[in-house]
């Protein structure tokens, strides 16, 4: 039985056989505006999906098609899957599975997709939940993002879509080339680290990852990784955390733009895989980048606008207790720790994998969503932690210092 990576094995097959003709009406505007939710770096709108379930999909311009996560929902409204698809997990060896739906009508704001295709997971192996802190359900993926010009305003948190026939320039904006391939958009950048610079670096970006920068230190010959890393997860894939190492650039310069001191993921390419389907990218340009402009996606024409905003010059955060952390139980509210980082602060109070954190300098971890506590650990280099803990029912203190790590 062949296998197929979730990055192509839709090519074609999407839009070929097709029995209705997808349709996207936006009563008669030239734009239409959509609020957005900015959760722990993800984008999340509200969709009403098949006129009937008021659903949070990521917005996912590294996503070449739209997926619904919850395979219940289509279930519940009795659609046919006209094919079954076998997929790949993210350590290139677990078997999983997708089904093809066609006729999805998607409602987003003004507007409606009717008729769409799109790809069903099994099980929800992104687990987005966990990693966003609030539900959700699918990804709003590029195969739609592509028939508008996209403006994503991050300080507004609103995206506008614009009918391309009726796009105004945006004023004072760095306009930048970029290629379009297989609907995802990829833009050259230069990086500078350790008085070494690496030269029109091939960049997904990527809407959906909430990071800053991932380099696949593979696809580079004779890279060398920073010498002040940390191990780590990096992101979702499917069915698996992706591990790699976290530690920053000197700089970043897309244009004419220069940022300073990036967070950035090291990952070696996936064994195995083949660079073919990536579009030989060399890595990602994720949302803590992007957050810092007002972002305009031309995918006709082959553009991104780029205008700064007043958080262009902050400072890139990265946590600096150690522990990565998930939500999960009854509606999210509980804050889980995924890994600890060996040596530091969370590691040397004995704070371990699966541990729930109950409450954070003395409040209830209810009342603050992920993102704060993520936040909030990023803080203040020295500032003190106090974390009341439960592990196997069993209750107990630690305090320790904020402390930097890369």
């Amino acid at each position: 039985m062949k296998y197929f990576l979730l990055c192509c094995f839709l090519s074609g097959v999407l839009l070929a056989n097709a029995q209705r003709i997808p349709d996207i009406g936006m009563k008669n505007a030239d734009k239409i505006d959509v609020p957005f939710e900015l959760e722990n770096n993800f984008i999340i709108i509200s969709v009403i999906f098949n006129r009937v379930f008021p659903l949070k999909f990521i917005v996912d311009t590294g996503a070449e098609y739209t997926i619904l996560t919850h395979k219940e929902i289509t279930d519940l409204l009795q659609i046919d899957y006209h094919r079954e698809f076998p997929i790949l997990g993210a350590d290139m060896k677990t078997e999983l599975k997708g089904y093809l739906a066609r006729g999805i009508d998607l409602q987003i704001g003004g507007m409606l997709a009717s008729q769409r295709t799109i790809l069903v997971l099994d099980d929800d192996y992104f687990r987005f939940n966990e990693l966003a802190g609030i539900e959700v359900h699918g990804i709003l993926g590029a195969d739609l993002l592509r028939r508008f010009v996209v403006r994503i305003n991050y300080q507004k948190k609103v995206i506008t879509f614009f009918d391309p026939g009726h796009f105004p320039e945006p004023r004072q904006a760095t306009v930048l080339p970029i290629d379009v391939y297989r609907n995802k958009p990829y833009i050259n950048v230069d990086v500078g680290m350790q008085e070494k610079n690496l030269d029109s670096l091939k960049m997904l970006i990527d809407t959906g990852a909430s990071l800053a920068l991932l380099v696949h230190t593979g696809t580079l010959p004779g890279f060398e990784t920073p010498a002040n890393v940390v191990p780590g997860n990096i992101g979702m894939g499917l069915g698996g955390f992706l591990e790699g190492y976290n530690g920053r650039m000197d700089f970043l310069d897309i244009g004419p733009h220069r940022l300073r001191g990036v967070i950035t993921n090291f990952q070696d390419f996936l064994p195995g895989a083949n660079p073919e389907l990536i579009n030989q990218r060399n890595g990602i340009v994720g949302n803590q980048v992007l957050e810092r402009f007002n972002v305009t996606f031309d995918y006709i024409r082959e553009k991104l606008y780029l205008v700064p905003n007043r958080h262009f010059n902050d400072r890139f955060r990265f946590d600096k207790s150690g522990m990565a952390l998930v939500a999960s139980g009854v509606r999210l509210g509980e804050i889980v720790v995924l890994s600890v980082i060996p040596g530091s602060p969370a590691d040397e109070v004995g704070i371990l994998p699966g541990d729930h954190i109950k409450t954070f300098n003395g409040f209830s971890t209810r009342l603050f969503s992920l993102g704060d506590i993520v936040y909030r650990l990023s803080g203040r280099t020295g500032k003190r932690i106090r974390l009341n803990i439960i592990r196997d029912e069993v209750k107990f203190k630690v305090t320790f210092r904020l402390r930097d790590l890369i």
